[in-house]
């Protein structure tokens, strides 16, 4: 009994270490014993959240707030969330290349310093090859089987955002729907997909011009 509770004793320790729980030396019941107090554990206010494979609905959730927060005149519901995702992709690509400083990117090592900051988002990239990488979980699989046409949107601008804030050059997020996996590939893009993510980006900035305030 006493290896028992030692054992227990010692892996409810490892969950302080890791901010799981708190734990203090407390007579039960407030009534006074003779001898040393035993120590009592309860859980700490961490959100803790378990899922496999990952899902990630909290950032979808956090894009379609600040859409409806941000939220311009004469601009609809999806519009401002797929404005808002692409802004927080760009975003999050941004930090990551400021803290990593990587140089130029072409299409190769694109690729290399995408992977771990997709690996962090729950899309288990896997490379197919020397331009290719496929996402073989979709983190937002929950909320896409509702509403595929939005949630997928969203990814698709989220990623591209993302590869835009990295400075990727050479490869692009491109919708490319299949079962069991991520509805988006990051790869080398077609001339017809290229031309059509050029003739985006062109509308993009204007709708961000469009959007600024007059200094």
């Amino acid at each position: 009994m006493r290896r028992t509770c030692t054992w227990g004793a010692f892996h409810l320790d490892k969950l302080v270490d890791a901010g799981l729980l708190r734990a203090r030396y407390e007579n039960p019941g407030g009534i006074r014993k003779v001898g040393r107090k035993p120590k009592v554990y309860e859980p700490t206010e961490t959100d803790l959240r378990v899922s496999i494979p990952e899902r990630r609905s909290d950032v979808i959730a956090e894009i379609l707030m600040d859409a409806v927060l941000a939220e311009r005149p004469g601009e609809d519901a999806r519009a401002a969330a797929l404005r808002t995702a692409r802004d927080r992709g760009r975003q999050t690509g941004a930090a990551e290349r400021a803290r990593i400083r990587p140089g130029r990117l072409g299409p190769e090592r694109s690729l290399g310093v995408s992977e771990p900051l997709l690996e962090r988002f729950g899309f288990e990239p896997d490379r197919q090859g020397p331009t290719l990488l496929r996402l073989l979980n979709c983190p937002f699989h929950q909320l896409a089987a509702r509403s595929p046409e939005l949630i997928c949107g969203i990814n698709h601008a989220f990623l591209a955002g993302m590869l835009d804030g990295l400075q990727a050059t050479g490869v692009d997020a491109v919708l490319a729907p299949s079962p069991g996996r991520c509805c988006v590939e990051v790869r080398e893009p077609s001339d017809d997909a290229r031309a059509r993510t050029q003739a985006e980006d062109t509308a993009y900035v204007r709708e961000e011009a469009a959007g600024r305030p007059e200094a």
